[in-house]
């Protein structure tokens, strides 16, 4: 009898145009830090899931600093053998932009491994764009299969101030049984908007996450839009990183005059540290705008053959632990890999990984 009288009710309010919620009480949250957190140099930071440690904040400039509370290419590990799997999250600054959507802005990404030890896409959780706090279903009905293992990636352009992972009630979760992607000596890359993921349309299509699931390498996101102008505490950071390499890309962002006043010292204080660590150079892409902006095409050129000079100062001083990325490898002629002739669709998220990909295998063989 009760249950009829919840059922009536329940149509009652739908009919009567007032909206009905389900409830959650099926759930039990769990804070998303007590799993395991990759892809970030700062795990015991005040701000959680943020890139960069908090003894940085006072040597960098503040817009560093505030990109690099941004979550790009932080993802969480954990297991569990629940059948509904929720996330709830508050973003850090709720903000939008214009040219790339809000589940790759301040939205997460889940990936699940499969048998054959690959990722595979399973859901986003697209947030609220109106309030910062956001609750989001990643999946029901999930068949019986045990403990799944499961990578959540956190959001590119925005920071996530907590998250919590709902299972049901009786089921079990953990930080994961298997080592994958394997974390011992992580692939740090430095660069751009590009690099930091702009405009991936979710978190996992950014390239340094496809390169991530591709290698099984945990892969350190170090990009700033708009602000990766070599920094030497960027450089010191880097070195403090027992990297498997380093991938250098910050053209976009830099003139020929900023290579050559600073790049030299940026390779120094990574060298002196980590004297045998491969470093990958990476030109400026031939972005589409070139074929039609005669100074565009002008200025990137310069770039491209500034960074070549310098990067052959290297080698011939004995450096044998280097490797050159031709920016015309990037795109190859093909003007539908970005949103506005800079930022990258997945499209381009995906072939730049895959140009990408065998230069860093090579590189750590």
């Amino acid at each position: 009898m009760k249950k009829l009288i919840f059922m009536l009710t329940v149509a009652f309010m739908a009919a009567s145009g007032i909206r009905v919620v389900a409830s959650e009480s099926e759930s039990t949250y769990y804070d998303a830090r007590n799993f395991k957190v990759i892809g970030t140099l700062a795990a015991n930071a005040e701000q959680p899931f943020s890139r960069i440690p908090d003894e940085y904040k006072d040597t960098l400039r503040k817009e560093l600093w505030d990109l690099g509370l941004n979550s790009a290419g932080i993802a969480v590990r954990f297991a569990t053998d629940t059948k509904t799997l929720r996330v709830k999250w508050k973003s850090h600054n709720s903000f939008n932009m214009n040219h790339m959507t809000a589940t790759g802005i301040r939205g997460l990404d889940l990936y699940t491994l499969q048998d054959d030890s690959t990722w595979t896409f399973l859901n986003s959780a697209r947030p609220n764009l109106h309030k910062a706090v956001t609750t989001a279903k990643l999946a029901s009905n999930l068949p019986d299969k045990g403990m799944r293992e499961y990578m959540l990636y956190l959001s590119l352009y925005d920071g996530v101030d907590s998250l919590e992972i709902g299972v049901d009630s009786l089921a079990h979760i953990s930080a994961g049984n298997v080592n994958l992607p394997v974390c011992e000596k992580p692939i740090v890359m430095y660069g751009t908007s590009i690099l930091q993921g702009g405009c991936a349309t979710r978190p996992g299509m950014a390239h340094t996450n496809i390169i991530q699931r591709k290698l099984n390498r945990e892969v350190i996101n170090l990009g700033f839009s708009g602000n990766a102008r070599l920094d030497l505490p960027i450089a010191q950071l880097m070195a403090s990183v027992d990297a498997a390499c380093y991938v250098i890309d910050p053209l976009p962002n830099c003139t020929s005059d900023i290579l050559k006043e600073r790049l030299a010292e940026f390779y120094k204080i990574i060298r002196q540290v980590r004297p045998q660590t491969p470093i990958i150079f990476v030109e400026s892409p031939l972005f589409p705008i070139m074929r039609f902006d005669e100074e565009v095409n002008n200025t990137i050129i310069e770039k491209n053959e500034t960074l070549r000079s310098i990067y052959d100062g290297f080698a011939a001083e004995g450096d044998n632990n280097i490797y050159y990325f031709k920016g015309e490898d990037v795109f190859s002629g093909n003007p539908e890999l970005t949103v506005d002739n800079y930022h990258l669709t997945d499209y381009g998220f995906t072939l730049f990984a895959e140009k990408l990909i065998p230069v860093i295998n090579k590189a750590i063989k």
